[in-house]
């Protein structure tokens, strides 16, 4: 039995929801992706609590447009074990993302930690490795910061001594410039220090972010339950 009356409006809403909701499943994915992709180019691949939140972020993503599927083929059928299933999901995923929110909170000093002593062991390897110079580099030039704690730790580093630091510590970079500098002429802050401003700087972005997220799947929940109880009462009826 079709439903009537206002909860067609609350099925036209739904559907509108479960556009949302794929879109945000698609972003969740592509945030996921890009937090990972920084994440290899910042530390190496040992296993840390913080390396696993991009992956979490990608698994929920894909989970959810795989709930928004359920959701949609529920509200189209008004199927009742269908709409069920997607409001236990998408709590199960509001619940996911509290958790994960609660580990970032809590392993912060520990990311912290692992990215300082990875970015140290970059700066040993920067004139070794080939591999290790244009990550640290790029990273020197995006967040406009020299070495570690700052540009006097490249003093301890085997063939850079304290007239040299690599040229993407230089204001203006040119070849070269790096060597007999000036601390006029090169950014002096360290990098991880300039990584915590860029986070706190986008905190708000990300947590208006995920507020929004939240109450889109508030409101979901809320709509299909809505639904829920109206094909209940129509098969009642019946």
């Amino acid at each position: 039995m079709a439903v009537e009356g206002g909860m067609k409006c609350v099925k036209f809403l739904l559907y509108v929801l479960l556009l949302a909701f794929c879109a945000c499943a698609v972003g969740l994915i592509a945030i996921g992706v890009t937090v990972q992709v920084v994440w290899n180019q910042a530390i190496n691949q040992e296993t840390v609590p913080g390396s696993l939140l991009p992956v979490v972020i990608i698994a929920v993503g894909a989970f959810l447009f795989l709930v928004a599927f359920v959701g949609c083929c529920g509200t189209c059928k008004e199927n009742y074990c269908l709409m069920i299933t997607f409001a236990i999901f998408l709590t199960v995923i509001m619940l996911v993302e509290v958790a994960v929110a609660i580990a970032g909170y809590v392993f912060r000093d520990k990311v912290k930690s692992e990215v300082n002593k990875e970015l140290q062991q970059f700066m040993q390897n920067y004139l070794k490795d080939n591999t290790t110079a244009p990550v640290l580099d790029r990273w020197q030039k995006k967040f406009e910061c020299c070495g570690t704690t700052n540009y006097t730790d490249w003093e301890n580093i085997p063939g850079m001594g304290k007239d040299r630091v690599p040229d993407s510590c230089c204001i203006n970079i040119t070849v070269g410039c790096g060597n007999g500098f000036k601390e006029s002429t090169i950014h002096t802050e360290g990098c991880l220090e300039k990584m915590e401003i860029w986070l706190r700087e986008n905190i708000l972005l990300i947590a208006a972010a995920a507020l929004g997220i939240a109450f889109v799947e508030v409101l979901g929940i809320v709509f299909s339950c809505c639904l829920v109880k109206s094909i209940r009462s129509g098969y009642e009826v019946m």
